[in-house]
């Protein structure tokens, strides 16, 4: 039987690729000249630690780090900016998590969404991923399409097509 996994996983190279393009424009950018600007990458975190001065250019490094991130093929919804920048002597920083793998509570939601398709497929949770098989390719391109089309703000990527 056919079957592929949709995932939530960001490739650690594509991200680490999209975070030197950052720091490439911000050095070579007029208004970031003579400040301090930091952006680093922890790998095994998945955490983008961003530094600056002010507020404002808080603001515009966090659109330069979604605006390369989207050249990389990296979703903007993989970025979770929910925590507020807090300060730290001079500074403003910011941690940026990335979504690394779906939550229990997330992968729940698709497959109740694919069950609420009425497709033909079953679907399962197998630890940070969702396993959906069915008789026919036709039916799982079908899930791709609603899930691509759906409301569900997740970074997904469909993997494994068996």
């Amino acid at each position: 039987m056919p079957s592929f996994d949709i995932a939530c996983k960001v490739d650690l190279q594509t991200l680490d690729n999209a975070v030197n393009t950052v720091k490439k424009e911000i050095i070579n950018r007029f208004d970031f000249r003579g400040s301090p600007v930091e952006v680093t990458l922890d790998k095994k975190a998945f955490v983008v630690h961003l530094e600056v001065e002010s507020e404002m250019k808080m603001k515009q490094l966090i659109d330069v780090l979604i605006s390369r991130s989207m050249k990389q093929g990296i979703d903007p919804s993989a970025f979770n900016f929910d925590k507020d920048a807090y300060p730290s002597g001079k500074v403003i920083k910011k941690e940026v998590p990335v979504q690394n793998g779906l939550e229990q509570a997330d992968a729940k939601k698709i497959v109740k969404f694919i069950k609420d398709a009425g497709l033909k497929v079953q679907a399962q949770i197998m630890d940070d991923v969702v396993r959906v098989t069915g008789k026919k390719i036709d039916d799982l391109q079908s899930v791709i399409q609603a899930l691509k089309t759906s409301d569900i703000k997740l970074p997904l990527t469909f993997i494994n097509m068996k």
